[in-house]
């Protein structure tokens, strides 16, 4: 196998200019390089990354920890995190914490000890073990999807802290408030949600339902402040007994949307807080021989692939997951290159995909309309749909649709 001295004495140059070429160390003049990529090229020379890592102190690898086995939104990320570190010229190292707090901290060790640079992951609903570890060793990570802001004061002593820049959308906005420690890059969660319920609201429904995510995570409290948001907006009561926790997960959904169904006043309408969850709530709508939105509008968080093959077609807020993972894998290197500076959160924007599910007709278009609806405006609230069971309702409304 030919060596790094094989490549420099083909090329004329020394050991030292071969390793700036190759690591791009020091500027080379243009001839020189080029000299060395021949040699490289003629020998068939390899690179030895664990030679290189013991000199830089870099592996060039990251870790990766997201439950993407049991979450396909984590899949879509994981491609943009995969995409990204591949064009930086990173490998990466993956594993599944399963969103359980004593696994995620046994995965984050083991990837830690493979000496990554830097880590890129997805907290779980109990996050303090975790920031605490890689406080104490000082690991530079990036949390994905859900922030963990105001988790353990102290925990995470010692690691990059002090001013705090907070992104929306790609823009730099005033420091956050209280202390924050790690880089975060997520997806906005509460305008967007809200934007689903005055959607609803405008449609006229007065009882709307939420099946939200997993408590503790901080997307299921940001999409519930969503929700109350657009009740604010219509003009719309809160009511705890059309709020329940599908736990972010398929069957959970089911279980929660069950429990709307049988209350004394059940929604006419539902968002779900994420796409397992909007699953088993179509199953369990099924079961009960209700059709959406015939007898129940739905509208969900999260687009998915198969979305636009249901039947309605899922009216639902699409997240950027690719650029979500890639834009992870930025703030990461940033990091990397540059530890002392402030730490950060990239929030990017949603797109609203309107389809059938909500009970708008049909407006063509295989991806669905993705403008975002008009919030209703507070002095013309919306029409009230006559307080009956979810089947009646619907058909009311379907009636004064057709008059209008």
């Amino acid at each position: 196998m030919p060596t790094m001295a094989d490549v420099a004495r083909s090329a004329g140059v020394s050991v030292a200019t071969v390793s700036h070429v190759l690591n791009g160390t020091r500027p080379v003049l243009p001839h020189t390089r080029q000299a060395v990529l021949d040699a490289v090229d003629e020998l068939g020379y390899t690179p030895n990354t664990l030679a290189r890592s013991l000199v830089t102190s870099r592996t060039r690898s990251i870790g990766l920890a997201v439950s993407a086995i049991s979450n396909p939104y984590f899949t879509e990320i994981l491609q943009g995190v995969e995409a990204g570190a591949l064009e930086h010229g990173y490998s990466l190292l993956i594993a599944d914490p399963h969103d359980d707090p004593d696994h995620e901290c046994k995965v984050v060790q083991l990837l830690h000890e493979r000496r990554v640079d830097g880590m890129i992951v997805a907290p779980s609903a109990d996050p303090r073990e975790l920031v605490s570890y890689l406080g104490r060793h000082r690991v530079p990570t990036v949390f994905l999807d859900r922030v963990i802001d105001g988790v353990i004061e102290g925990a995470v002593e010692g690691v990059v802290g002090g001013e705090v820049e907070s992104v929306v959308g790609g823009a730099v906005e005033a420091p956050a408030d209280g202390p924050q420690r790690f880089d975060q890059v997520c997806a906005e969660n509460t305008g967007p949600t809200a934007q689903l319920v005055t959607h609803l609201a405008g449609l006229g429904h007065r009882r709307i339902g939420l099946v939200a995510g997993l408590p503790g995570l901080s997307t299921t409290a940001e999409r519930i402040t969503g929700y109350r948001q657009g009740l604010t907006a219509a003009r719309l009561p809160y009511d705890d007994d059309l709020v329940v926790h599908g736990d972010s997960e398929s069957a959970g959904a089911e279980r929660a949307t069950a429990t709307l169904l049988s209350r004394a006043a059940p929604p006419t309408a539902l968002v779900t807080a994420n796409n397992a969850m909007t699953i088993g709530t179509l199953r369990a709508l099924r079961d009960r021989g209700l059709s959406v939105p015939g007898d129940l509008a739905l509208c969900c968080f999260d687009d998915f692939a198969w979305a636009d093959l249901f039947s309605p077609r899922l009216t639902a807020i699409a997240q950027p997951s690719r650029e979500i993972g890639a834009q992870a894998v930025r703030v990461l290197l940033e990091r990397l290159a540059a530890p002392d500076r402030p730490a950060r959160t990239v929030r990017l924007d949603c797109t609203f995909v309107h389809r059938t599910s909500c009970g708008c007709s049909d407006s063509g278009g295989g991806g669905g309309h993705r403008s975002p609806p008009s919030l209703p405006s507070v002095l013309s609230p919306p029409r009230p749909l006559s307080p009956l069971s979810p089947r009646s309702s619907r058909k009311e409304a379907s009636r004064d649709r057709r008059r209008r």
